[in-house]
């Protein structure tokens, strides 16, 4: 039997997997060289790498990948752009000018919050032209939270944030994304520059979402919560109880704008391109004007970013009529993200959308198909003779294998990140996602038919997809209250340090490489090494309670 999940060669990984290691080196500093010289250095390796190619063919890799290190250690440096004088420097007042790139929800009345760059400071503060800051400014009443791309001066309280923070803290967060300082207890002086036109639109745009989302379920506020969550990625919104929840049962990421929203709403809209007849290049465009209005107006999340940038491609293979490799579009979109982003590498949902789609296509659909193979439907009756119930039981069959292998691969890393980022081992995960998923995707589709129709002045039908939306938010609020009731469903646990999580996440992506490459034969463990990691990293490196 030829696998159809198997074999997928992804060269790009030469470049992708050691680059990766660069940026995690400079972080670390293992590399305390000034960027130009690793970027000089680098080049020569590269050179090498060619020479030997055509001399050595045996060893072309070895100078390739460290270049591709100095690379990465060098881009940290270059993009981290860390002013080590400003370190010991007390907290002091500061007049900046500020270039809004992303804006949080606010949690209180009267206050705003993002992320932003320094484009105008005072003379004495020149260095800090150029840098990334964390803002939280009071608002006076009356006054708008300040639009992404619009340029204000502000003033507030200007701190430096710690070089090395508390893992999964918020200044953890921060510096990940490229943070070097926060403004505080700021307040708008003056608006410098207006958001553009089309930024406006945006806005105005996620406004009105808002409200068609919430049409009908006026009467089920904690549902409507849930439903703006998942199909606007206002996790702001949530209760706390309602975090908690989602968090020990291991389904938190269905409130990321991210490859299942990404997913659900371009099927949706090839589904109904389809049905208009519409031609391939046209619905492949109409389909990505319309995912990345979807992506910007809810923010551009560095998740859905990524999800956008995976579905382009796979759109770009289909509409050229191209076999498509999920695996080489998989590096591809990890190799122009982190071009563009270099700092995202360090986020969690980097890791986490990376990982469980790489896990999901080197481990999970090689398991599923092998699954089939070994327990066929009906292997005694030739299949020309099935009737309707035996295609039916067979697509049931396949559906729940694939079902089987897909979640087992993203249990293999939510287990470590996991407890990583949220500190909660969820061992209920893979049974709550085979159940939850589903619904989520359900309630995904008549959240874009509800904008959809809302939006083409058909209020009346929108408010109809809320109401199933909102029954099917009771049902997924149930089975989720009373699944984490379940004794051991889930437990309180962290590494016991810092690194455990990152190398173990490295080390179960690493099995699946190998396992992948060895065509998972029983000679060489089949599939038990990924589980191994994970088993040996629970025993040996997480602390419980």
């Amino acid at each position: 039997m030829t696998s159809r999940s198997l074999r997928h060669r992804a060269p790009l990984l030469w470049l992708v997997l050691p680059l990766m290691a660069g940026l995690a080196a400079g972080r670390m500093g293992w590399l305390p060289v000034p960027p130009a010289q690793l970027a000089g250095v680098a080049a020569v390796l590269a050179v090498v790498a060619v020479v030997a190619a055509e001399r050595a063919p045996r060893w072309w890799a070895l100078p390739l990948g460290a270049a591709m290190v100095l690379l990465g250690g060098a881009s940290y440096t270059q993009n981290r752009a860390h002013l080590a004088e400003w370190d010991p420097l007390p907290a002091r007042e500061a007049r900046l000018t500020l270039r809004v790139i992303r804006t949080f929800a606010p949690k209180e009345e009267r206050q705003a919050s993002g992320l932003a760059e320094i484009t105008g400071t005072d003379s004495h503060l020149a260095d800090l032209r150029g840098q990334r800051v964390y803002f939280s400014l009071s608002l006076a009443k009356g006054e708008p939270v300040p639009l992404r791309g619009s340029e204000v001066a502000t003033t507030g309280v200007l701190q430096v944030l710690p070089g090395q923070p508390v893992a999964g803290s918020f200044d953890d967060y921060l510096v990940s994304a490229g943070m070097n300082f926060q403004l505080t207890r700021g307040r708008v002086t003056a608006t410098v520059k207006t958001a553009s036109a089309y930024e406006r639109f945006c806005a105005r745009l996620l406004v009105r979402m808002d409200a068609l989302l919430g049409a009908g379920l006026e009467a089920q506020p904690d549902h409507v919560a849930v439903y703006r969550a998942m199909m606007l990625g206002q996790k702001g919104e949530l209760s706390g109880e309602e975090r908690e929840l989602f968090m020990h049962s291991g389904t938190m990421h269905l409130f990321a704008i991210n490859g299942l929203h990404i997913g659900v709403v371009a099927l949706s809209l090839h589904f109904l391109l389809a049905l208009l007849r519409c031609p391939r290049p046209l619905a492949c465009a109409v389909v990505l004007a319309v995912l990345w209005l979807d992506v910007d107006t809810t923010g551009a999340s560095p998740s859905a970013v990524r999800a956008f940038m995976m579905t382009a491609m796979l759109e770009a293979a289909w509409v050229l009529r191209r076999p498509v490799n999920p695996l080489a579009v998989l590096a591809a979109a990890a190799a122009l993200n982190l071009v563009l982003d270099p700092l995202d590498f360090f986020s969690a949902s980097f890791e986490m959308s990376y990982a469980v789609v790489a896990a999901i296509l080197l481990f999970g659909l090689p398991l599923a198909e092998r699954m089939q193979a070994r327990w066929p439907a009906f292997k005694d009756l030739p299949e020309a003779t099935w009737a309707w119930h035996h295609r039916a039981r067979a697509w049931l069959r396949r559906r729940a294998f694939d079902a089987l292998g897909i979640g087992g691969a993203a249990t293999l890393v939510s287990t470590v990140s996991g407890v990583e980022f949220f500190g909660v081992l969820a061992t209920g995960a893979l049974v709550a996602n085979l159940v939850l998923v589903p619904l989520a995707s359900f309630v995904i589709m008549a959240g874009f038919a509800s904008l959809v129709l809302g939006l083409a002045g058909v209020g009346w039908a929108g408010r109809l997809c809320n109401e199933i939306a909102g029954v099917l938010l009771g049902v997924i609020d149930v089975l989720i209250r009373q699944g984490t009731r379940v004794p051991g469903v889930f437990w309180t646990a962290h590494f016991r340090a810092e690194w455990v999580g990152p190398a173990a996440m490295a080390a179960v992506i690493a099995a699946c490489l190998a396992g992948y490459a060895g065509g998972w034969r029983k000679e060489r463990g089949w599939f038990w090494p990924p589980g191994a990691v994970v088993a040996l990293t629970l025993v040996f490196g997480v602390k419980f309670g």
